[in-house]
């Protein structure tokens, strides 16, 4: 029987086991140890070439850096590119947590609501039926 592909969020997932588990081992360990622990399985699909729960852990140009070099590595069908892909997504987001904090303390810069707030709820207010509004706003009270 063959063994299920991992995603790239699995491999992620268990990049930042590893991390938690040791928090004094380098990146360069991880990668070794995710090829050793990989290697000779089926490779991830790319279709679903994303980490989704990293994007309430940092923006997503520092969670996603790496995921070029994982599909190179999906590609070629390598092992050693996509765990480098995989740790620099991991070092990049654990960097931006360090240097700035979760995401939920966000300074200006990164707030994604800046510039589009008040349109957005100008157009809501606009367009959006009376009594879906007053629902939403019970909704968001609860």
């Amino acid at each position: 029987m063959s063994q299920p592909s991992p995603t790239v969020a699995d491999l992620f997932r268990r990049a930042q086991a590893i991390h938690r588990e040791n928090p004094n081992i380098s990146y360069k360990e991880i990668k070794a140890q995710l090829v050793s622990e990989f290697k000779g399985q089926p490779f991830p699909s790319l279709d679903r070439l994303a980490i989704p729960e990293q994007d309430a852990r940092a923006p997503e140009e520092d969670w996603s850096a790496g995921l070029p070099l994982v599909r190179r590595g999906i590609q070629f069908q390598d092992w050693k590119e996509i765990a480098n892909g995989i740790v620099l997504s991991l070092e990049q987001t654990e960097n931006y947590e360090r240097q700035r904090g979760p995401l939920t303390t966000r300074d200006e810069w990164h707030d994604r609501t800046v510039g589009i707030e008040d349109p957005l709820k100008k157009g809501v207010g606009k367009w959006m039926p009376e009594d879906l509004m007053k629902l939403a706003e019970r909704n968001v009270k609860k």
